[in-house]
């Protein structure tokens, strides 16, 4: 999948445990807001320059999270916005030509 062109190494849920169970992108993993910094640096294979695609119910709670993951250093956050908006905007990844 990509997001505005740029292919996500991971997706964020930033709502409560309670919220994702109840609907989530496919694929993403839940990590409250307020947990948003322990909870990135202990994702495999993730790095400051990896792409992290934030959502949460509205946006603002993704967009604490960016900012803070922004704060440690991380350089490819996006802030999806909420559920729905993240969605319409993913698209599948184009297969390469044979």
């Amino acid at each position: 999948m990509t997001y505005n062109g740029t292919q996500p190494a991971v997706i964020i849920d930033v709502r409560t445990p309670q919220e994702f169970a109840s609907g989530h992108i496919a694929g993403a993993i839940n990590i409250p807001h307020a947990r948003i910094s322990e909870g990135v640096v202990g994702l495999k294979g993730i790095t400051q320059t990896s792409p992290v695609l934030l959502y949460c119910r509205s946006g603002k709670r993704s967009g604490v999270a960016k900012s803070a993951l922004e704060g440690q250093g991380f350089t490819q956050v996006f802030n999806g916005g909420s559920l729905d908006e993240t969605k319409n905007k993913l698209k599948p990844r184009a297969s390469p030509s044979c």
